[in-house]
């Protein structure tokens, strides 16, 4: 209703004519005013006509005009400056046609859209017959919801169809552009058409260099001169506001279509007024006036005022203008050159349109041709015979280089490819003497090859090099042997085969992207396996660990000996049932002590018990110790027990310099030889130094014979990790010595500066994200039915001895609890000297010192005699104790025996009778 009442107020104020609106609903609304008001109305919208109505229009052309003018005009007078769909779907049929397309997807939004491309790669009605006759494109139409095309590509990626014609509004271009990147559909097999006219102004970094065909339609050529000049004024004249040139310096379709609007407008009104002498009161210094040709007319028609001229249409009043007709059909009339092209019309459409073809290079979009609609377009070029030969492309395609869209490749070429025998890369077929060609060949390199070559469209053929050597640079004569002399003297386009990709042969020719990684490493016979020994029980323990348990078993015997004797309270009754023995016993002796921590270390009782705290530190900290130990020797035993043991007479490359007994070389004139010879590290330089030496003990020339030299013992062969593994996979003598010396990767070689290296480049990587590259080496690798099967008793499953940095902490952990012992001992000393001092009031010093003598007293019985002391000024000087030593008794009655004190801990026994 808006639309509505804003179109009726502008012509109710006067207006000759409506421009716009550009949206095909609205400006539906405003033609149907438009026409019942006899307003001409100027479009700037798609709409929708079907080919056979043009045709029909074209051929029978407009009709008299009852007043004689010769035109009678339409019912409804407009003029539509957007391109008929129609000629659009015309011009995306050329190139199709052009291209060769045999299969397409149509990608739609709206059923607009459906109905735009239902004639899409049909011929052209009346098309001349070329001498070619082609079969029309599949055609899949698929609909895409914008902003969100994911579903729709993916469906067209799933059908692997990838040409397609994008039909999109500007508005949703960068969530396409985005969905294509997402779904990875932006590389060289992908070609773009679109339909929309302003694709110049998106941003398409992100596809310039990935060699992704777009290909898209231009109504403005901002390469026109006068185009230049309209727009750099509307940059000058428009400081503020939204830009009409979007930032990029081009125009967008619809703005340069409401601008050429105007101008049909104004050369229709100019016409008219020509037509019709106007006073030079009313023309008020038109520009229109001045011309030999106005004054003529202007004594012919009856003059016109701007009261005239001026609409007296209303929609409130159902009036319509009655000059509408008169003005349209001299806007009908116009001819000139405008920002969108030649503009002229015919029955209110857009005839003789022109677009110009773009394409997206690594630079950016770039005009490569043009399309007009005419009936066909011939190239005339001369011949060598001083005649004209003309090549016809399809109707209205004019191309700048006949190879734009291939990118400097011309299709149907078949490149020769040098290669080398080496298994299992590039094989011959068991038959191959009855074959011929391609045929004759078999390996991973010739599947690999087969794989590009379909996506990347050539033939090939196959063929050996002379000399047999990949091609290595020789100091002596500046010149290069193998595959990398025939790719320089250009008698190969292509190097397929085991190649590494090195510094010195990248500085003469191009490789590609690698398509496989690998190093150098060593390939040595399988050593022989080490015999039994008697003593192998000890095997799970370093020599040094058995060592340290010794003295470990040693220190803590006579740890306990002494903490028992130092500590009061391991001195005890030994009948517990008589409470008036006065002699103490401790149970730890020498022999006694040795056997309970010999015990304890074989987990076995000895019956005897710590009864002191500090004693019993020191048998819980030997405990765990023993724990420790025991179930470490265990656990390790197990695995000396079950797993073979190998002797290696060398671990690595620093073995094998360090070492004189073992020859070892490598393949001569390869990459291997190459590394070997520039190296910069001490032990590389020193192993090339040795083999340079004996250069004819040392080299081989072909892998066989390395593999047979390494077979009859004491030589190293080094090569290639990839090789090796498949000859270990293959031979169970042989085995892989350490890991790898250096990393590099095989690489597809081609001369320098070829079109081929990046396309290939290409290929490569889109296989080896669909893994077919790691099915291929699977495929040669370990699923031919010839691998060995070994025992994997080898030295990566070894166990090994068990040293100072693995149980070394236990070591740690007995020690601390033995001066944890040492200080409770120490404590315990203290408190009972204590203790003593206070009950027989002597000095606390004397006691501890008179206690620590008998402690010391190696020699000394397990028993002693319980004192009970005073005072020493209070002591008489003889005292008499039972006689414990001597146990017999007269009368029923015990002896008594005088014990004179001649000092703090030395007593005299003396018979008092």
């Amino acid at each position: 209703m808006m639309i509505n009442a804003s179109a009726c107020q502008q012509i109710k104020s006067g207006v000759v004519g409506l421009i716009g609106p550009a949206d095909p609903f609205l400006g539906s609304h405003t033609h149907s005013i438009c026409v019942a008001m006899g307003v001409p109305h100027l479009q700037v919208r798609p709409y929708h006509e079907s080919s056979a109505s043009m045709d029909a229009h074209r051929s029978t052309g407009p009709t008299p005009y009852d007043d004689g003018s010769g035109f009678r005009p339409p019912a409804q007078p407009a003029v539509n400056l957007y391109p008929p769909n129609v000629v659009l779907t015309r011009a995306v049929t050329d190139l199709m046609s052009f291209l060769n397309w045999t299969q397409a997807a149509v990608l739609y939004e709206d059923d607009f859209g459906l109905i735009k491309f239902q004639d899409l790669g049909q011929p052209e009605a009346g098309t001349p017959n070329l001498g070619v006759v082609r079969r029309p494109p599949d055609i899949y139409l698929r609909q895409g919801v914008p902003p969100f095309y994911r579903s729709a590509l993916k469906d067209i990626k799933n059908r692997r169809i990838f040409n397609i014609v994008v039909d999109t509004k500007s508005q949703y271009m960068n969530g396409f552009l985005r969905a294509i990147l997402q779904l990875q559909m932006n590389d060289d097999r992908y070609h773009y058409v679109f339909t929309s006219f302003d694709v110049e102004t998106f941003d398409l970094e992100d596809f310039k260099y990935n060699y992704v065909n777009m290909t898209a339609f231009r109504l403005v050529d901002s390469g026109e001169r006068h185009v230049r000049n309209t727009l750099r004024d509307m940059e000058e004249y428009q400081p503020f506001g939204n830009p009409l040139l979007n930032r990029t310096g081009v125009i967008e379709a619809g703005p340069a279509m409401i601008y050429d609007s105007v101008f049909v407008l104004a050369h229709g009104l100019q016409a008219m007024f020509l037509t019709h002498s106007l006073t030079s009161s009313a023309v008020g210094g038109n520009p229109f006036t001045g011309h030999k040709r106005q004054q003529q007319q202007q004594q012919q028609k009856p003059m016109m005022t701007m009261t005239t001229l001026h609409s007296n249409a209303s929609c409130w009043d159902k009036r319509s203008w009655n000059l509408g007709h008169e003005l349209f059909r001299h806007v009908d009339g116009v001819k000139f050159h405008g920002l969108t092209g030649p503009l002229e019309f015919s029955g209110g459409k857009r005839k003789g349109l022109k677009f110009d073809l773009l394409k997206l290079r690594q630079e950016k979009l770039v005009k490569v041709g043009e399309w007009r609609e005419i009936a066909a377009t011939t190239m005339t070029t001369s011949t060598s015979g001083g005649g004209d030969e003309q090549r016809t492309w399809a109707p209205g395609i004019t191309l700048t280089d006949e190879n734009v869209f291939y990118e400097g490749r011309a299709p149907n070429v078949t490149l020769r490819v040098t290669t080398i025998l080496e298994v299992p890369y590039v094989m011959l077929e068991d038959d191959h003497m009855n074959r011929t060609g391609n045929a004759r060949y078999k390996g991973f390199c010739v599947d690999l090859l087969k794989l590009i070559s379909k996506l990347q469209g050539f033939d090939y053929k196959i063929q050996l090099v002379k000399d047999d050597k990949y091609g290595v640079f020789h100091l002596e004569t500046k010149e290069w042997d193998g595959i990398v002399n025939e790719l320089i003297q250009g008698e190969a386009d292509l190097a397929v085969a085991a190649m590494t990709i090195t510094h010195a042969r990248e500085n003469v020719i191009d490789f590609t992207k690698p398509f496989m990684n690998l190093g150098i490493s060593i390939l040595f016979k399988v050593p022989t396996s080490q015999p039994t020994r008697l003593f192998s029980f000890m095997n799970p323990l370093a020599i040094e660990i058995w060592l340290y348990i010794m003295a470990a078993y040693v220190l803590v015997s006579f740890t306990m000996f002494v903490m028992a004797r130092f500590s009061p309270y391991e001195w005890n009754n030994p009948h517990p049932c008589r409470s008036d023995v006065d002699v103490v016993e401790n149970q730890f002796s020498v022999s006694n002590s040795f056997w309970f921590i010999t015990g304890t270390l074989l987990k076995q009782t000895s019956g005897l018990s710590p009864r002191a705290a500090s004693t019993r530190i020191v048998g819980a900290i030997w405990w765990f110790f023993t724990l420790i130990i025991i179930s470490s020797y265990t656990a390790n035993l197990a695995a000396f027990l079950t797993v073979e043991r190998m002797i290696t007479p060398i671990e690595s490359a620093e073995d094998l310099a360090e070492q004189d007994n073992i020859d070892y070389g490598t393949l001569y004139g390869g990459s291997t030889m190459t590394f070997f010879r520039d190296a910069q590290l001490p032990t590389y330089q020193k192993m090339w130094t040795f083999m340079n030496s004996r250069k004819t003990s040392a080299f081989v020339n072909t892998y066989e014979e390395g593999i047979k030299r390494v077979l009859k013992g004491n030589y190293a062969f080094l090569m290639e990790s990839t090789t090796l593994d498949y000859i270990v996979q293959r031979n169970c003598n042989l085995t892989q010595i350490g890991g790898l010396l250096d990393s590099k990767g095989y690489g597809i070689a081609t001369p320098r500066s070829s079109p081929w290296r990046d396309r290939i480049s290409l290929a490569i990587l889109e296989l080896q994200e669909k893994g077919t590259i790691q099915m291929l080496f699977n495929k040669w690798w370990k699923n031919t039915g010839d691998t060995c099967h070994r025992d994997d008793k080898n030295k990566d499953s070894k166990a090994n001895a068990l040293g100072k940095s693995n149980i070394g902490g236990v070591f740690v952990v007995l020690l601390s609890g033995l001066a944890l012992s040492l200080i409770v001992a120490l404590l315990e000393f203290c408190w009972v000297s204590k203790k003593n001092a206070e009950s027989t009031k002597q000095p606390m010093c004397r006691e501890m010192m008179s206690e620590l003598k008998f402690a010391m007293r190696c020699s000394a019985s397990r028993q002693r005699p319980t004192l009970h002391r005073t005072c020493s000024r209070c002591l008489p000087t003889s005292t008499y104790v039972p006689a414990s030593l001597d146990p017999q008794q007269e009368n029923g009655l015990m002896p008594m025996f005088e014990l004179h004190r001649s000092s703090l801990v030395n007593y005299d026994l003396q018979d008092s009778t």
